[in-house]
């Protein structure tokens, strides 16, 4: 399967706060919650819909997990595509102390987890997706685990938060496969990884 992560980012790279959830495990004086609903329309709407609804499978972190078994798995908006995706479809949960889900379809992931996605990847089926998940976004592209990258940029500058990208991280080639905007100004970019990027040749001055 290939392993695509989608994330929603504001145009300053912050995905904390995306939407008003009160989750004091999102950092202390951090009070910006909800900039992404306001910007959302029925085109961007639609795109995320049909995002979920290509995916085989699900990857998740823990505390996205819990979001999302919490609301989609409680049974929120039913025939929403979103839901019905969720609840349809495997997921697989990376987690050192969740032992026993009670959300249908739910793996456990741990121990070696390069190993463990490795084998997801190299298995049949079409999309293994992740959504927020930022912590293990953020391992997954420093092991090289990611296939492509969705950015789903909002138009706006929230100015504080954790941001998708660290100050120091892996280096990473990308080619851009796809790229489209919604009437409210949203952004999405799909690329694709292509291993370490090129850098330009150093000048006989500067060796």
């Amino acid at each position: 399967m290939q392993l695509t992560t989608i994330t929603n980012v504001s145009l300053d790279g912050v995905t904390q706060g995306h939407r008003r959830i009160d989750d004091p495990e999102q950092g202390s004086g951090f009070d910006r919650f909800g900039w992404g609903p306001p910007l959302l329309d029925d085109e961007a709407s639609a795109f995320i819909g049909n995002a979920f609804q290509r995916a085989d499978a699900f990857l998740l972190g823990r505390r996205t997990y819990e979001i999302f078994a919490g609301s989609w798995g409680a049974g929120m908006d039913p025939g929403n595509p979103v839901g019905e995706a969720l609840n349809t479809r495997p997921k697989y949960v990376v987690s050192t102390s969740l032992e026993d889900p009670r959300w249908a379809n739910t793996t456990v992931l741990s121990g070696d987890l390069a190993a463990a996605i490795a084998e997801l990847r190299a298995g049949p089926g079409g999309e293994l997706q992740v959504w927020g998940s930022g912590t293990l976004i953020r391992w997954l592209l420093e092991h090289r685990l990611v296939d492509e990258i969705v950015l789903l940029t909002y138009p706006v500058i929230v100015g504080q938060g954790t941001r998708l990208f660290p100050s120091a991280g892996p280096d990473i080639g990308l080619a851009l496969v796809d790229l489209r905007s919604t009437p409210k100004g949203m952004a999405i970019q799909t690329y694709r990884t292509t291993g370490r990027p090129q850098y330009e040749a150093a000048t006989d001055s500067e060796r």
